[in-house]
């Protein structure tokens, strides 16, 4: 059963999931036109915490404050010149990666196991992928190949990292009774 104050602790958690993806955008090594950041864990742990429509909704809240000039983008950079650059099919992507992977998370008692969690978290990364790839290469004239070797190779075995902590975290908060 659901508490009064269930709906402000669902946006509370909204709001520190937007926030964490603000935070995790300063954590890059820059390499090539994409930097490697912690944003595809925050995504993950965003969907995971929250579910599908919240998790989403909090990587939406998180680019609607870039867009109005917060700097919460990587490199402290903001506006919609900088979701329409080369990076701007991952950031709308995490939004879709925050959705599919709180998939796992259905609620009390429709959570997922490892393996389950797992898959949704790559599901989750094959959408923010999918529509970074398919941006950067309309945008800087690239066939596929090039886009994969450029947005995809270097950041696949660290996103592979990340889904593992975030998996770890999900199960540790899920255990704990923890999830909202």
């Amino acid at each position: 059963m659901n508490s009064p104050l269930s709906s402000l602790h669902r946006q509370v958690w909204t709001a520190l999931c937007a926030a964490l993806m603000a935070v995790s955008a300063y954590l890059v090594l820059p390499i090539g036109p994409v930097p490697v950041s912690m944003q595809p864990m925050a995504a993950m742990l965003a969907g995971f915490i929250l579910g599908p429509v919240y998790g989403g909704a909090a990587v939406l809240l998180y680019i609607f404050a870039g867009c109005i000039g917060l700097p919460v983008f990587a490199g402290g950079r903001s506006g919609v010149a900088y979701v329409l650059g080369p990076t701007g099919g991952y950031l709308v992507g995490l939004a879709f990666q925050a959705a599919l992977t709180g998939l796992a998370n259905r609620g009390e008692g429709r959570r997922a196991g490892l393996f389950g969690a797992c898959a949704w978290g790559m599901a989750g990364l094959a959408a923010e992928y999918g529509l970074g790839l398919l941006w950067l290469a309309h945008l800087l004239d690239f066939g596929l190949a090039k886009a994969m070797a450029v947005g995809f190779v270097p950041f696949f075995p660290w996103d592979l990292i990340k889904l593992g902590v975030a998996v770890a975290v999900f199960r540790h908060l899920d255990r704990r009774r923890l999830l909202p």
